[in-house]
């Protein structure tokens, strides 16, 4: 396993500095897509939620959203929360929710880091939380905006319940050793490597990856 060698020697420096996660993208938002994010936005955001006591997943740079849908569509009894800086998914879901489908599912245009440091600020609430295809962030000097490092994991494990789920897919091999390398290494994880979802679809996004000979790794790891 091929992991960067500025890993180790960087964990405890990311974990007294918050870097952001994600490039900042500032497409057109055209006026339809700001009224859908101006009237839908507040009606199916986070604080819409009306029954707190339903099991609450958490899909963290969940892009047009198709595998957000399928999720909820499988399991009616668990809400998802959505939360991207991409405008055009965001709109979509909110469009969605509007004409009535996946009434379990929340949207959030947010860093999806900000949103568990600042508002899902409960331990041990999270039903589980999905991570996939992230941003591989692929240059040396920028490892430490990759979302799965030391102190974001120390994050997402203060906010998963015991036995919660992190499930991660990426098609970047490198992804795949540094997530499992800081996994492996967190006392709070246990997991590997595992079967992907039978929910989960294969977006333009994946399939474009395949097309240029790019296999997806679905990671599973719990919270001890």
């Amino acid at each position: 396993m091929e992991v960067p060698a500025d890993a180790d020697a960087d964990a405890e420096r990311w974990r007294g500095t918050r870097v952001r996660t994600f490039h900042g993208r500032h497409g057109r938002v055209t006026e339809r897509m700001q009224s859908v994010l101006d009237e839908a936005g507040p009606r199916f955001g986070l604080d819409h939620r009306a029954d707190e006591g339903r099991p609450l997943v958490v899909e963290i740079g969940c892009g047009h959203g198709d595998a957000a849908l399928a999720f909820c569509d499988a399991h009616p009894d668990a809400d998802l929360l959505a939360v991207d800086v991409h405008t055009p998914g965001i709109v979509r879901l909110l469009e969605e929710r509007t004409a009535g489908r996946a009434p379990n599912l929340f949207v959030e245009r947010a860093d999806g880091v900000d949103v568990l440091d600042h508002r899902l600020t409960a331990p041990g609430d999270l039903a589980g939380l999905h991570l996939f295809f992230p941003d591989p962030w692929p240059k040396a000097r920028h490892h430490k905006r990759r979302f799965v490092r030391p102190d974001v994991l120390d994050l997402v494990a203060d906010r998963l319940a015991p036995g919660a789920p992190l499930r991660i897919a990426t098609d970047v091999a490198d992804y795949v050793d540094w997530a499992i390398h800081h996994l492996d290494a967190h006392p709070a994880f246990t997991g590997g490597p595992g079967e992907r979802p039978p929910w989960r679809p294969v977006t333009r996004y994946e399939q474009a990856g395949l097309d240029a000979g790019r296999r997806p790794v679905d990671l599973c790891y719990r919270r001890r």
